[in-house]
């Protein structure tokens, strides 16, 4: 499964991400975007975004 581009992700898309200190262990984390970080229209590890919450990490996949 690969992951999704910057153009699949909006402010507000439900997503689960993988924060830097989980990628070891692949620990998903689940949350709604606020701001899209990563500039490029594709990234091989997931578009870098920060949650609502104010974790950052990289898209793994969309939720619904």
């Amino acid at each position: 499964m690969s992951v999704p581009g910057r153009k699949e992700i909006q402010p507000g898309s439900r997503v689960a991400i993988v924060q830097k200190q989980d990628q070891r262990s692949g620990k998903l984390t689940e949350g709604v975007v606020q701001t899209l970080l990563t500039k490029s229209p594709t990234h091989p590890h997931g578009i870098k975004v920060r949650l609502e919450t104010g974790e950052v990490g990289r898209v793994q996949q969309l939720l619904e």
